[in-house]
């Protein structure tokens, strides 16, 4: 079935993009080439828009699209908790979830990471599923706020929208007026995101409320 293929490959596309990118970007090409489905087309379409792009300019891009406003956030549970205690629940879940299935995540990485999500997915193929449809709220808030700002990730996420069963959101409108208004801002001491990545200087900056 192309869903766990779709889930690793996104996993891969979604990582940042290091000094392992284009060899990580050619792997992704290769595996996905065979593969039907309108899913693969929308991963095929992203990989063809950023193959040749300069590695330190992708780089620049990447956090100028995830990092520099909580409407592109990759941290699932930042959508629906925010910056709130529950937040720190719903993490310790995720993370007795993958212990349950025998998976140990990087210690240095957030449990509610798209990539590492959606690498769990690919691995436990239907607990994955399960998970990526209980965030997908979270996943279709990300996919419009990439449409909006025009990025090729958009291909990305839709892809792993795809994938899922049901419906999302029970409105576009519903939908769009979370992204507008973004996630909860109470803060009681959480500690910060973690900086996991070296962050390059973007050709532009972006104000945070776009």
């Amino acid at each position: 079935m192309n869903r766990a293929v779709v889930h690793q490959a996104a996993s891969l596309l979604l990582g940042y993009p290091d000094q392992d990118w284009s060899g990580r970007l050619h792997t992704v090409r290769s595996a996905l080439e065979p593969v039907p489905g309108a899913d693969v087309r929308l991963l095929r379409r992203f990989c063809t828009r950023v193959d040749g792009t300069a590695p330190l300019e992708l780089a620049a891009r990447y956090v100028a699209t995830f990092d520099r406003s909580r409407r592109r956030c990759l941290y699932l549970t930042y959508y629906t908790d925010g910056d709130t205690r529950r937040r720190g629940t719903t993490m310790a879940g995720l993370k007795s979830l993958y212990r349950d299935h025998g998976w140990q995540p990087p210690a240095d990485e957030l449990p509610d990471f798209l990539p590492l999500v959606l690498e769990f997915a690919a691995r436990t193929p239907d607990a994955g599923a399960r998970l990526l449809t209980e965030h997908r709220p979270a996943l279709e808030l990300l996919r419009f706020g990439l449409t909006a700002y025009d990025s090729p990730y958009a291909d990305i996420v839709e892809a792993v929208c795809r994938t899922l069963p049901g419906p999302g959101p029970a409105t576009r409108e519903a939908a769009l007026r979370l992204a507008r208004t973004g996630p909860p801002a109470e803060s009681v001491g959480l500690l910060p995101f973690p900086r996991l990545r070296p962050v390059p200087d973007a050709p532009h900056a972006e104000e945070t409320s776009r």
